[in-house]
């Protein structure tokens, strides 16, 4: 019962991080600087989710996350030639971020983390029903 929790926990930490991708991406959806003030746009972030091993070692089962920057995707070009980030041509790069798809990414991923938090409960049920059998 306790493999059942390992996998529930660390699917848990890993949706977590997919709505922390998708809220990033939405609040840099206009963002067209890095860091360091240079004009260039936000890089949409994207989780990809694997299984893990059954334990023998690479600890125990569950969910492994990679948290990836997409780097494939061209920015998305707007006609603002009074903007100071447009370029000769009066074009401003903006993320190419898809608010729709950033939306249900995160409800996606909050419904999958209640799902997680389901299955625990109900393994905790579990364990009590096992002790009161037992005691």
């Amino acid at each position: 019962m306790f493999r059942t929790l390992d996998i529930s926990t660390s699917a848990l930490i890993g949706e977590r991080q997919r709505m922390n991708a998708s809220a990033g991406n939405l609040a840099n959806l206009n963002t067209t600087r890095d860091a360091d003030g240079k004009a260039s746009p936000f890089l949409r972030r994207l989780v990809t989710f694997a299984a893990q091993s059954d334990g023998s070692t690479d600890g125990p089962p569950g969910v492994t996350y990679h948290v990836a920057v997409d780097t494939t995707t061209p920015p998305r070009l707007v006609y603002e030639p009074g903007h100071p980030d447009a370029d000769k041509n009066g074009y401003v790069a903006y993320p190419n971020i898809d608010m729709m798809t950033e939306f249900v990414n995160a409800v996606e991923a909050s419904r999958a983390y209640q799902a997680n938090l389901v299955a625990i409960d109900i393994t905790k049920q579990g364990f009590t029903q096992s002790l009161k059998i037992l005691g």
